[in-house]
């Protein structure tokens, strides 16, 4: 497939791309200056919690719209391999 697009150094994956039944809604929100307002998401694997895990940006501004409901990863807290 193609390559997701990376954005300040991190994979902006599609939301069509990871399993979102690993995936609960956190509540914690950022705002990047440039991106907008940032939600996030707990990550839940084989009994693992990881908090605030992934973010994206559900209504991102122009600059940043290519990654519309895209998913990045916490690279501390999270392993992303190509499989």
């Amino acid at each position: 497939g193609e390559n997701p697009p990376v954005v300040e150094g991190n994979y902006y994956f599609p939301p069509d791309a990871i399993k979102r039944e690993y995936y609960t809604d956190s509540g914690t929100h950022t705002t990047c200056p440039w991106k907008g307002l940032a939600s996030y998401y707990n990550l839940n694997v084989e009994g693992t919690n990881v908090a605030d895990a992934a973010w994206y940006y559900p209504s991102p501004s122009n600059a940043a719209s290519h990654i519309k409901d895209h998913v990045a990863f916490y690279k501390n807290k999270v392993r992303i391999v190509d499989e």
